[in-house]
């Protein structure tokens, strides 16, 4: 799987790219620090073990993140972005193919749910 470099444009943004919304009329930024989540941290410290075992590097994050359509940009988190991004590399460089991903997703899930942990299923798309 090869992703497709296509930045399509934000809808009403003046021929910007769905990235680039400095300036425009959007909500408060929340400027207040905050501790990460433990998600946060783990979506992080993922990244930072794949670039630093040259699997990809942080320009491909950008990449992957700066080609999702407006819909998709907007729709899910920060972290969410880098998490989709992660998978969408590890399959584009071949180190797995999404249907691994998903096994492995899953007995971990069923694992979690056994310890009596609430498990989201819904997938990063």
């Amino acid at each position: 799987m090869k992703l497709e470099r296509s930045n399509s444009e934000r809808r009403g943004g003046g021929g910007r790219v769905v990235n680039d919304v400095g300036g425009l009329d959007f909500n408060a930024i929340d400027q207040s620090e905050h501790e990460l989540t433990f998600y946060e941290k783990r979506v992080d410290a993922m990244l930072m073990v794949l670039v630093g075992n040259s699997v990809f590097r942080v320009d491909a994050l950008r990449r992957a993140i700066e080609s999702y359509a407006e819909q998709e940009y907007d729709g899910i988190s920060y972290y969410d972005r880098w998490m989709k991004a992660i998978r969408d590399l590890l399959i584009e460089q071949e180190v797995l193919d999404a249907d691994a991903i998903e096994v492995r997703i899953s007995e971990v899930c069923d694992r979690l749910e056994k310890e009596g942990l609430e498990v989201d299923r819904a997938p990063v798309v």
